[in-house]
């Protein structure tokens, strides 16, 4: 089972997309998963411009490079955040923000998440990563607890939000995979589940696996491979270090920045953390992933340009194909 390995560009999109591919290329990555931000991909212009989305294509294939997704993480956290605000402000393209009023830019990105789904076909891969956001994010852990039809609310409105941009995912044959993490509609085991549910379980409607965003909230990334398995549409491999030991250290962070050492938990550089990741690559084999491994790369203690090939070699290492079927039966018969 051949699964080609990826760099995502969205921690990269300071530089030029040509200067990424070069790098990705260099280094012997298979291709890229395409970040829908700095220049490196105009939803917009791909959707009505072959030629945009023709010079795209030859800027990989100098670099012998493929693409199998895109991400629009950034536009698709505003299609359900409540509130919205200064924060979404630093993170969105003008045309999105436009006069900042709430309604108004959870609408226009939820056009925009159309467009990318019409981007991506034109583009010639089949699924979107990216972020739904959540309008009830805001009552986790807090006091006084959200009733549950506050609750019941935030996954009626996730619905009715997003089963309109869904169906334009559906009329170009494109599936959307939401990353399972804090602040969206599905952050944890069981959230998955309702949002799921919520959504009526569409097909089109899957999940990019991250194991970073389970690890320090305690939740096994291997049994979600292996119970989530037939919505398992992408997956990104990224690395947390969890610091528990000294009393002083919380799982929420405690407002302090990446990479502070008071922090309970940080992203740090693949196979330098405490994601298993024998188990979880045996766990995605035995399913039948045989999708992209993209590599996102986030650790702020580390030099990029040194962590990316690094990450990308350890990740090799860890690929190997299922045993043969006549090898299965040989031992079976024993």
């Amino acid at each position: 089972m051949t699964r080609p390995i990826t760099l995502f560009t969205g921690q990269w999109a300071d530089l030029p997309f040509e200067e990424v591919a070069r790098l990705a290329g260099e280094w012997g990555y298979d291709g890229l998963e395409i970040a829908c931000s700095g220049d490196h991909f105009d939803v917009w212009r791909a959707a009505e411009d072959p030629a945009y989305v023709k010079a795209k294509r030859e800027v990989l294939e100098r670099n012998n490079l493929s693409v199998y997704a895109i991400s629009n993480h950034l536009t698709g956290q505003a299609v359900c955040d409540d509130p919205i605000d200064a924060r979404h402000q630093g993170i969105l393209p003008a045309k999105i923000w436009g006069d900042g009023d709430a309604e108004g830019v959870r609408q226009r990105a939820a056009d925009e998440l159309k467009v990318t789904a019409k981007a991506a076909a034109a583009l010639g891969v089949s699924t979107v990563v990216g972020f739904t956001g959540s309008s009830i994010w805001k009552y986790v852990a807090m006091f006084p607890p959200a009733s549950q039809q506050m609750i019941d609310a935030g996954y009626e409105d996730f619905a009715n939000r997003w089963n309109p941009v869904m169906d334009v995912f559906e009329e170009n044959g494109i599936r959307f995979a939401l990353e399972v993490h804090p602040s969206e509609i599905a952050y944890d085991y069981y959230t998955t589940q309702r949002t799921l549910e919520a959504i009526g379980r569409r097909e089109s409607f899957g999940l990019n696996w991250d194991p970073s965003h389970m690890v320090w909230q305690q939740i096994d990334p291997v049994t979600f491979i292996e119970d989530f398995a037939d919505r398992i549409y992408h997956v990104d491999c990224k690395d947390t270090k969890v610091r528990w030991g000294n009393g002083r250290r919380g799982v929420l962070g405690s407002h302090l920045a990446w990479a502070d050492p008071r922090r309970g938990w940080d992203f740090v550089s693949t196979g330098h953390g405490d994601v298993d990741w024998e188990d979880c690559f045996r766990m995605l084999t035995t399913i039948g992933y045989d999708g992209p491994i993209s590599i996102e790369w986030e650790d702020a203690g580390m030099d990029r340009l040194v962590g990316a090939p690094e990450a990308l070699e350890f990740v090799r290492s860890q690929l190997f194909d299922a045993p043969e079927a006549a090898f299965d039966s040989a031992f079976s018969n024993r």
